[in-house]
């Protein structure tokens, strides 16, 4: 899962990072609101942490455009303001989630969970569907009632296939979503077809129901 982390102290940023990797989730920077913008408009994210207090801006115009463009990352508020107005028009404005500073980042990870679960699991840990059952906070896959061990990457990918399910997915929005930004510099998307073809396999081999399709010429969809 991919989490944009806006914030301009540098080590405060670092850490989030820092620990959110170790919690799975694969995290993309900006620091002021300019590279924000950058950021937001031109990749998708599962979920967004806006500081309100940037420089060149106010993270509460950037709420507001995210919300105008009909965006649709979770967005958590990490911020130093920590009235109930500021809390109570961040909500209102459309963020999922309202966290002060000084937090705890187990804490933080707790919350980003919640959201994403909420926005594209339907609010549950267990997601079964046929002879899948994926359990989110183990990161475990059984296909009729059998372990199957995935790596990181190929898990991710089920998930992200999960999560758009009946929708057409793009190669490169594939890409975007195994390696972020670097995506922009990659020749082809030979990885992206390696990953897929590991998830495929492993996932015959356990016998599932054949839910991934490749269409040729537009990408891949998962079938349900």
């Amino acid at each position: 899962m991919k989490v944009l982390v806006i914030e301009d102290e540098k080590e405060l940023a670092d850490s989030i990072g820092a620990y959110l990797s170790g919690e799975n989730y694969r995290c993309e920077f900006a620091a002021s609101f300019p590279e924000a913008i950058d950021k937001i408009f031109g990749y998708d994210y599962d979920c967004i942490l806006l500081d309100l207090m940037l420089p060149g801006g106010d993270g509460i115009r950037l709420l507001e455009e995210i919300k105008a463009n009909n965006k649709q990352e979770g967005v958590i508020i990490i911020s130093a303001r920590n009235s109930v107005d500021d809390k109570i028009k961040g909500l209102h404005l459309g963020a999922d989630d309202y966290l002060a500073k000084p937090f705890h980042l187990p804490e933080l990870a707790a919350r980003i969970y919640s959201v994403i679960r909420r926005k594209h699991f339907g609010n549950t840990n267990t997601i079964r569907q046929h002879e899948l059952s994926i359990d989110l906070l183990s990161r475990t896959l059984t296909v009729n009632d059998q372990e199957v061990i995935l790596t990181r990457k190929e898990f991710d990918l089920l998930l992200f296939f999960i999560s758009n399910k009946n929708r057409v997915v793009s190669k490169s929005a594939l890409a975007e979503h195994l390696s972020g930004e670097m995506a922009d510099m990659f020749d082809n998307y030979d990885f992206v077809y390696a990953h897929i073809k590991n998830l495929k396999k492993k996932l015959t081999e356990a016998g599932y129901g054949n839910y991934l399709k490749t269409l040729y010429g537009s990408g891949y969809k998962w079938d349900v």
